[in-house]
């Protein structure tokens, strides 16, 4: 068993009388330099930072002090963005018992006198800055987890390139401790003088009622990817989408995937959405990448062919084929479906078409025919522009 103890900002001697015997008597006290630093001689237990970094070094960390009496330390809650949700996820719940403080978040909110149902946290301890814009909406107010004193300049960057130049920024500074300070500055503002700022904050970002922003619904304008061609055009894609139905924590295979557009939709589309995108080409792949990055979303890329491909892969909620289907490919794919997973399937030749029909007779679901046209320029007027029509087939995996 290891004990997880919340720290207050007022550090250890803060703690409960209970929790702080705990401490003292640990036998291996785990935490941060700065947490670690916080003790004094009566706290006569082998201490041992967190390696860095953590991922790798965490296993062999955990063999080293196995045992009784092992205590880690964290600040305020250890399950918001802390080292107790990992620890919970390495060892199990049964191995971990979680003594919090009040946590950064509920101390930001008090600040700001912001209510848990109007305040969404975005962690970026250890996700990148753009990991926020999937959450920028007229009027959002957002408590950020920063990783660490360059944070709120690189979010103010961020805002100003999507329209939000005028973001109130608060960098709410070692918050509960007697050096707490607050710092209040527009995101347009920061970036055109930037300023030295607390490492250890929580930053409050509360976005103008009358920004203009893309919103979730899939269907992106089709320039909002990189792209050399091959992409799921705008209209297709809110279809495909749709047809998915994305459902929070799912996992989305994009096989086949070009610049990756169905794969970003679908992260977007669902909180904590992810997705798998296989493409052979390796220009094509790196695309991927930077529209991932690009929209702040979780797509993993895995480069080779996708037939090769999904054998290895973790078991999806739901299935796009766009490329290279056969029905080698369907049928596996298929197979690795989770009962209640949606597999859907895009044609646009008559080869795929013909494998879209054999597997809706296979596994029964929906087919679809779609035509669009877009007015577009023909001399001095206008006119209708037809794509080549897409044949959808779409079917939900039932239960054993």
């Amino acid at each position: 068993m290891i004990d997880v103890v919340g720290v207050p900002a007022d550090g250890p001697e803060a703690l409960p009388p209970a929790i702080r015997a705990l401490v003292r008597d640990a036998r291996v006290l785990l935490g941060s330099p700065r947490l670690l630093g916080l003790l004094g001689p009566q706290d006569p237990a082998d201490r041992r930072p967190w390696p860095a970094p953590l991922a790798t070094g965490l296993p062999r960390l955990l063999a080293d002090v196995a045992g009784e009496g092992v205590v880690a330390l964290a600040s305020g809650d250890p399950m918001v963005s802390g080292i107790g949700t990992t620890l919970v996820r390495h060892l199990g719940a049964e191995a971990v018992r979680i003594h919090p403080a009040v946590s950064s978040v509920a101390l930001a909110r008090a600040a700001m006198r912001w209510s848990a149902e109007e305040a969404r946290v975005v962690g970026l301890v250890s996700a990148p800055p753009a990991a926020l814009v999937p959450h920028l909406a007229p009027g959002a107010r957002l408590l950020v987890l920063s990783a660490d004193e360059t944070t709120p300049l690189a979010l103010a960057r961020l805002l100003v390139q999507h329209g939000c130049g005028r973001a109130e920024l608060t960098v709410l500074g070692d918050l509960g401790a007697p050096s707490q300070s607050r710092h209040e500055v527009t995101a347009e503002a920061l970036v055109a003088s930037p300023r030295p700022l607390p490492r250890l904050h929580v930053l409050a970002v509360r976005l103008p009622d009358d920004v203009g922003l893309p919103g979730t619904a899939p269907g992106l304008p089709d320039d909002a990817f990189a792209h050399d061609g091959q992409l799921t055009k705008a209209e297709l894609r809110a279809l495909a989408v749709c047809a998915l139905r994305p459902l929070p924590g799912q996992l989305l295979w994009d096989l086949g995937a070009g610049a990756g557009s169905v794969a970003v939709e679908w992260c977007r589309s669902a909180d904590r959405a992810r997705a798998l995108a296989v493409e052979r080409d390796p220009r094509r792949a790196e695309r991927i990448r930077e529209n991932a990055a690009r929209h702040g979303v979780p797509v993993q890329v895995v480069v080779g062919d996708v037939q090769g491909a999904v054998a290895g892969l973790p078991e999806p909620g739901a299935v796009f084929v766009g490329g290279g289907a056969s029905e080698p490919l369907l049928e596996a794919a298929w197979a690795a479906l989770r009962p209640g997973g949606r597999l859907v399937v895009h044609a646009v030749t008559l080869g795929t078409e013909a494998l879209a029909v054999a597997a809706h007779a296979r596994h029964g679901g929906a087919l679809r025919r779609f035509t669009v046209e877009r007015a577009e320029p023909l001399g001095r007027h206008l006119s209708w522009t037809p794509a080549r029509p897409v044949t959808q087939w779409s079917a939900t995996k039932e239960s054993p």
